[in-house]
């Protein structure tokens, strides 16, 4: 059965990240009083950023309610869009672009998913206009489905928007352990991990994902094999 529809995550699997989110997300939770090491919230990435928020609370032992998880996400958003919009360290990573023309031209469609809100991934395209150039069909954020990941709602958003019915024609790939989670949870045919991001490889693995890489160019390879 031929691949129909690859979904990648975006920062730290196909835009660079030098850890940005989690200092976003560290000086956010500073504002409000609270002490957060950018190392406590790399386990975190990949999530909604309010379900991160709630959770990062929780672990500090702090009471949680949903006008102080709006206030750090608003800080949250504040940072990221500044960084997105000015930072000269916002660029594809290596390879990403060649391989998104790569699948362009096997007539495999493109699809982008995210834990940032649909303001901040705007953002991100609007800088990359990875969607004007064509290098990219979709891009669903997790503030625009019911549940984000683990769940498999983006995903199957995506494929519904692809007029993709099987996930067995589905690849998916990210760089965090709750990526890997979200494309087994749909039955994706695979759930591919990359180094690029938050995760180690060692920290992959636990997870089983299908494959991990070092590099997204070595994706190519995978799917020649297969066919």
């Amino acid at each position: 059965m031929p691949v129909r529809l690859v979904i990648f995550d975006i920062a730290g699997t196909t835009v660079a990240d030098d850890n940005a989110v989690a200092r976003a997300f560290s000086k956010a939770f500073e504002i409000y009083g609270y002490k957060v090491e950018p190392p406590q919230v790399e386990p975190l990435m990949g999530y909604p950023k309010p379900e991160a928020i709630r959770t990062m609370l929780d672990q500090l032992g702090v009471t949680v309610n949903d006008e102080l998880v709006s206030d750090i996400h608003r800080e949250f958003e504040i940072e990221m869009l500044d960084h997105y919009t000015y930072s000269p360290d916002v660029y594809p990573l290596p390879g990403a672009e060649n391989l998104l023309l790569q699948l362009r031209e096997m007539g495999i469609r493109i699809g982008l998913n995210t834990g940032f809100s649909h303001v901040i991934t705007k953002s991100i395209m609007d800088r990359l206009q990875w969607l004007e150039k064509g290098l990219v069909d979709d891009v669903v954020s997790s503030d625009e489905v019911k549940s984000g990941r683990p769940h498999p709602d983006m995903i199957r958003e995506l494929m519904r928007r692809a007029g993709v019915e099987d996930p067995a024609e589905v690849i998916k790939i990210g760089d965090t352990e709750v990526d890997i989670r979200e494309g087994r949870n749909a039955g994706c045919l695979l759930s591919i991990g990359v180094t690029t991001g938050a995760f180690t490889r060692e920290g992959l693995e636990p997870y089983q994902p299908d494959f991990i890489l070092d590099s997204l160019s070595e994706l190519p390879a995978i799917l020649r094999d297969r066919e």
